[in-house]
């Protein structure tokens, strides 16, 4: 029994019971997470912001065991083997992130999600461990007969979110994210095999969304955040352009790979070279090319990692509306023009505009449910007496322009 207890510093000690999850948790893939930042670039407005996507799913996985403990108290089966699978589930929900976590999603790998990414590298773990990943990707996927264990995996009321809201404020000192975890989940229960939140729960619940809606907009979709991942998305889509054209550009060799191919999906199912490859990849190979790159004879490429390297980001401007856009992209277009000598195309990898949106709540997808005492379930948009939670529910849009300052 390889029986181990990790020290966390937001739950306190997480235990890892047994040799299943243990093993999951050596696994290369898994170890990768240790070498990907939880929040991206977020560290260069919240300088506290350095936790790994390991430590989340780590966290996430400890959770899991809290809620399932939690749904036995109120009288429903779980067995071990499925305990065990759903908590494997959340320690690989998030195995297919690339570098900087969702920065770069479609940037080294065009067009595919971290999910599908995701459930590749569990298919791959499964043939190596023999099939003990089979209930694991059945749970993930959405294809076993209690539907409420994927909702603990994946939903609105999510062990992923009720994790990364605790750390992520936590390692931001940003407070007003900080939620009642612990409480929500000793308000679970199930109803006709679908999670629902009993009644005194309510509150809990209004605080995890308003705590959400805070989290997204004051940590998540940062201006300055918006700004340097543009920033690191710019380099990298140069780079991909300046090796197109046959210019040899340093990189790991894992980055190089996807530097100097174009892949599909059809690529990542007909060979393991793709997936192989990926799995190497993490911040550092980045950054190690970044670095180098700064003094590559590319006056775009030099330019652009010169000052990602020393913080010298992209400025943004909160537009009104899209004409203002398109006359103030014109004007600094023509000032890059003139200084450094680019022609339109070059001079467009200094600016660009970002239409960043978010819903907090969307009753479209499955609803959080609150469960009355008298045996009825109501959504929390109905349930909820705060005028807020209706305003959750509708997408809110912000329009950047992200420039170069000269």
């Amino acid at each position: 029994m390889k029986r181990k207890i990790i020290n966390d510093p937001v739950f306190g000690f997480i235990n890892i019971p047994n040799d299943f999850l243990y093993d999951i948790i050596q696994h290369r893939y898994f170890q990768r997470l240790h070498r990907i930042k939880q929040l991206g670039l977020s560290s260069f407005v919240y300088p506290g912001a350095q936790h790994t996507r390991m430590l989340h799913s780590l966290g996430a996985m400890h959770l899991m065991g809290e809620a399932i403990a939690q749904l036995r108290l109120t009288g429903q089966e779980i067995t071990c083997e499925e305990e065990d699978v759903a908590r494997a589930c959340m320690l690989l929900h998030d195995i297919g992130h690339g570098p900087f976590s969702h920065t770069l999603e479609h940037t080294i790998v065009h067009g595919i999600s971290h999910e599908q990414l995701s459930l590749w590298m569990m298919q791959r773990m499964n043939e190596e461990m023999g099939g003990k990943l089979d209930l694991t990707i059945r749970i993930f996927t959405n294809q076993y007969e209690k539907h409420f264990l994927h909702q603990l995996v994946s939903s609105q009321l999510d062990m992923d979110r009720l994790d990364y809201l605790s750390r992520d404020s936590f390692f931001c000192g940003v407070s007003e994210g900080i939620i009642g975890s612990q409480r929500i989940i000793k308000m679970l229960n199930l109803h006709n095999d679908r999670l629902v939140v009993e009644e005194k729960g309510i509150y809990s619940i209004e605080k995890f969304l308003v705590a959400r809606r805070l989290m997204y907009w004051q940590v998540y979709l940062h201006k300055t955040s918006v700004a340097s991942e543009k920033m690191l998305t710019n380099i990298l889509t140069r780079a991909k352009e300046l090796a197109s054209k046959g210019e040899e550009l340093f990189a790991p060799p894992s980055l190089q790979f996807f530097l100097y191919n174009k892949l599909t999906k059809t690529d990542f199912e007909s060979s393991s070279e793709p997936l192989d490859k990926f799995a190497e990849l993490d911040d550092a190979d980045i950054l190690s090319a970044v670095k180098v790159w700064s003094n590559y004879p590319d006056k775009v490429l030099s330019t652009l990692c010169h000052n990602f390297t020393n913080r010298k980001l992209f400025k943004v401007i909160m537009l009104k509306n899209k004409e203002e856009g398109e006359e103030l992209r014109a004007s600094y277009l023509e000032k890059y023009k003139a200084k450094f000598g680019f022609d339109e195309r070059e001079a467009s990898y200094f600016i660009s505009e970002e239409i960043v949106s978010t819903d907090t709540y969307s009753p479209q997808d499955e609803t959080i449910d609150i469960l009355y005492k008298d045996g009825t379930v109501k959504d929390i948009a109905e349930a909820s007496d705060m005028l807020n939670i209706q305003v959750l529910t509708k997408k809110v849009e912000k329009h950047y322009l992200c420039y170069f300052k000269i």
